[in-house]
């Protein structure tokens, strides 16, 4: 009886070494990744404190800049621009307008960086005329960078007492 086990275990191993292959199939098989938006977040408002007249400035944090580039590019890369209008109080006359050029922006080091790629702070400047407030270079997939900007109002000998209100618009492309 064993010898005949070894028998039926040895022909069954013959017939499986000579028997042709198993036919064998291919499936190609593909997936896609959908690349997100490139998008800026902001604070809806910012209170930069307070400062008596005959100052020569105030000057508070914005709070937090946020972009966030979930596009997935091989090869990302984006500017974060930021200018400001005029800041103004009662009726907006002379004595009662800070010109956007007395706005200065000062981006500061990110807060926070995700993915890969070398995030630069702008040189900052004032906002009479649009300035780069980060930038991304050399980027890889989906990044993102936080700053929080000091803004400086350069005060005017002039300028009366009084609430003042101007809007600074940041951007991406």
């Amino acid at each position: 009886m064993r010898r005949s086990l070894l028998a039926v275990a040895a022909s069954a191993a013959l017939v499986a070494a000579l028997a042709p292959p198993a036919v064998a199939v291919d499936t190609i098989t593909t997936f896609t990744l959908a690349g997100g938006a490139l998008s800026i977040t902001a604070p809806a408002n910012a209170n930069l404190g307070s400062a008596g007249t005959g100052a020569a400035n105030v000057s508070g944090q914005l709070g937090s800049v946020t972009v966030t580039d979930a596009r997935g590019a091989l090869v990302a890369a984006w500017t974060a621009s930021v200018i400001s209008t005029s800041f103004t109080t009662g009726g907006g006359g002379a004595a009662e307008t800070i010109a956007a050029s007395d706005v200065t922006y000062t981006p500061g080091l990110a807060t926070s960086t995700t993915g890969l790629g070398v995030f630069t702070p702008g040189l900052g400047g004032t906002l009479g005329v649009s300035r780069t407030a980060f930038t991304l270079a050399a980027g890889v997939g989906n990044n993102s960078a936080t700053w929080n900007p000091t803004i400086t109002v350069s005060l005017p000998a002039a300028a009366v007492a009084g609430t003042y209100t101007g809007t600074i618009t940041h951007s991406v492309a």
